[in-house]
């Protein structure tokens, strides 16, 4: 969600964080604002709007002399949580004296009582946010070391936090801590770099640090000294990215999502490489940690997950049950968290989220370990938070995802989720004849996209039909059930076109009293098993006047003569066909947001990586 940039070092801090800023942009944000530190001195400037507007009020409120000599500062982009977007709202929020600054990403639980103790002690508030708080508590307890203030004040904290604190009396450090809401530190020449995500810091290095939960770190030029809240030295590896900054430009496409949506191919193969074994009729995935032996012990799985991946999750049991002839179940990770769930010795618990991050499926990851389940992670992010609880599971190696509306990251989650339901099931039911079958067709998605990617202009067409329309209704069977939720999902998200997905066999049961000339309809028509079926629920749908757009297989003309509209998709089986169907329907909602003229990358109201419940 909000993003934070920090620096300390031996050139201007004022470029670095806001270059850092414009890469933490498709977090999303509503204000922004910095903080410099020079000559004992504090310098703030924020407000509403985007960075841009920050960076031209730096320029024109701070000569260049000092824009360009303070060395230490700390950035943020907020979405608003406590309090509407405002300028008082907007990160640095400063402590009652004024010499001590912070950014904050998080939700401190107990800010209430917290400020009612402080106004009893004469503090005055100039914002509604819980972070102010936070700040003004450190700046209570600071007697001339920052660490020490820091670590004290957390100890009083309920809630989530990262934080980035600097004070103008001690220039030349600055304190970070977390819990909850992911920091990675980034080591340079004469320059340490702190940030909520890697992409605000790789243009300056790749040696960075992922800080835990608890971590207190003291950062100056020369590096970062971990402690925990105890002030105990820590030790925490040093990784090393595998991706340049290149990976989150455009690279000469207008919006980010469609760089990324015909990025996949690309994504798919680096996801692939490696993981296949013909010969055995099996997938490589070594991070799972467990034998065959073990993988065959498993009696149930349970898939927790948000948003987008939850939808994968969904096509994920119909792999899992299919080929390993498991049970499945899947849950959105805020109801696994709260609802008290059973939980067996041989249960294994899968946690998808593209940042490693969510807030809701890390607590669910917790309550997992804590009963005792074998857990599982399936992540992007390398060192990300859910990846370490884990400490076993599959990456995806899908490449940084800048568009909040995931499009590479889902395709690259269910071919994980297919290779590890050909894993398992190899070790339980599926012959090596069969596993090597599924072999080949796995190694085919890639082509297959492809294949989609060419018919961009078809469905531009197709787009341009259905650009003005209010409401969308996008309708599939088995697996291409859970691919009309995340169609309907992509198109919501950056169109603002309310999109419904439903199974086809609910139309009846109410939601076909909505019909009518003015509610088109996507119709998921691959030729699989249930084709038949959805075209009788065409029809049902075009008697009622409704338009109907066909993803229709190619080669498949009878179907065409039911619908108003085509897009086509390759030919291939039904394990592999959500994946480029899922690609047909994210142009879809590309091209509709684009012509209708929506702000596709950063759609108001949203976040890359929900970090708060």
């Amino acid at each position: 969600m909000c993003g934070i940039v920090g620096y300390v070092g031996g050139r201007g801090a004022t470029d670095v964080l806001l270059g850092g800023l414009k890469r933490l942009e498709y977090r999303g944000y509503d204000s922004a604002g910095l903080a410099l530190v020079e000559g004992q001195k504090l310098h703030i400037l924020k407000g509403t709007g985007k960075v841009r507007d920050l960076e031209q009020s730096v320029y024109a409120q701070w000569d260049a002399g000092f824009r360009d000599g303070a060395r230490m500062g700390i950035a943020h982009t907020r979405w608003a949580t406590h309090g509407s977007p405002t300028a008082e709202n907007a990160h640095p929020h400063t402590d009652q004296t004024g010499h001590l600054a912070m950014v904050h990403n998080g939700i401190i639980e107990n800010y209430v009582a917290l400020r009612t103790q402080l106004k009893a002690k004469g503090h005055m508030f100039a914002s509604q946010t819980d972070s102010e708080v936070l700040i003004h508590l450190i700046g209570e307890l600071y007697k001339g070391n920052l660490f020490e203030a820091v670590s004290a004040a957390l100890k009083h904290v309920e809630g989530t936090y990262g934080i980035a604190v600097v004070s103008a009396n001690e220039p030349d450090q600055m304190v970070v801590a977390r819990k909850g809401s992911p920091l990675v530190i980034g080591l340079g020449e004469n320059e340490t770099i702190v940030a909520s995500d890697v992409s605000a810091i790789i243009a300056h290095t790749r040696q960075v640090i992922f800080l835990d939960d608890d971590d207190v770190a003291v950062l100056t030029a020369q590096g970062a000294d971990i402690r925990n809240l105890h002030n105990i030295p820590v030790s925490r590896e040093v990784a090393q990215v595998d991706w340049d900054v290149g990976a989150a430009e455009k690279g000469g496409f207008e919006h980010f999502m469609l760089k990324e949506i015909f990025e996949q191919p690309e994504a798919l193969e680096n996801t692939l490489r490696g993981r296949l074994d013909e010969a055995m009729g099996t997938a490589i995935l070594s991070g799972l940690s467990l034998s065959p032996r073990e993988l065959a012990g498993i009696r149930r799985l349970v898939i927790v997950a948000c948003g987008t991946s939850l939808n994968a999750g969904m096509v994920g049991k119909y792999y899992f049950e299919e080929l390993a002839d498991l049970p499945t179940e899947v849950e959105q990770a805020a109801e696994y968290r709260y609802r008290n769930p059973i939980i067996q010795p041989d249960d294994m618990v899968i946690a998808i989220s593209q940042s490693g991050e969510t807030a809701d499926t890390l607590a669910a990851v917790r309550e997992a370990k804590q009963r005792g389940a074998l857990v599982v992670g399936l992540c992007n992010v390398v060192g990300s938070t859910i990846a370490r609880e884990t400490g076993r599971g599959v990456y995806l190696h899908a490449g940084p995802e800048i568009g909040v509306a995931s499009t590479k990251a889902f395709t690259c989650q269910l071919a994980v989720l297919l290779m590890m339901a050909l894993k398992i099931g190899r070790c339980r039911r599926l012959s090596r004849q069969r596993g090597s079958e599924i072999c080949e067709e796995i190694r085919q998605i890639p082509a297959l996209v492809r294949s989609v990617l060419k018919r961009n202009d078809e469905i531009i067409a197709v787009a341009g039909e259905y650009a003005k329309v209010r409401d969308f209704f996008f309708l599939g069977r088995g697996c291409m059930y859970p691919v009309a939720l995340e169609g309907a999902l992509k198109l919501k998200e950056i169109s603002y076109i309310h999109a419904e997905g439903y199974h086809a066999a609910e139309l009846k049961h109410g939601p076909i009293a909505l019909l009518d000339d003015q509610v088109p309809v996507m119709a998921l028509m691959n030729d699989l098993a249930g084709r038949e079926k959805m075209v009788s629920n065409v029809q049902e749908c075009r008697a009622r006047n409704a338009p109907v757009v066909g993803v229709i297989t190619e080669g498949d003309d009878s179907a065409a003569q039911h619908v108003n509209g085509v897009i086509h998709v390759p030919r291939c089986s039904r394990l592999t066909a959500p994946i480029p169907t899922v690609v047909a329907l994210q142009l879809f909602a590309y091209h509709v947001a684009r012509i209708r003229g929506c702000p596709i990358d950063q759609p108001r109201n949203l976040a890359k990586s929900v970090t708060v419940e």
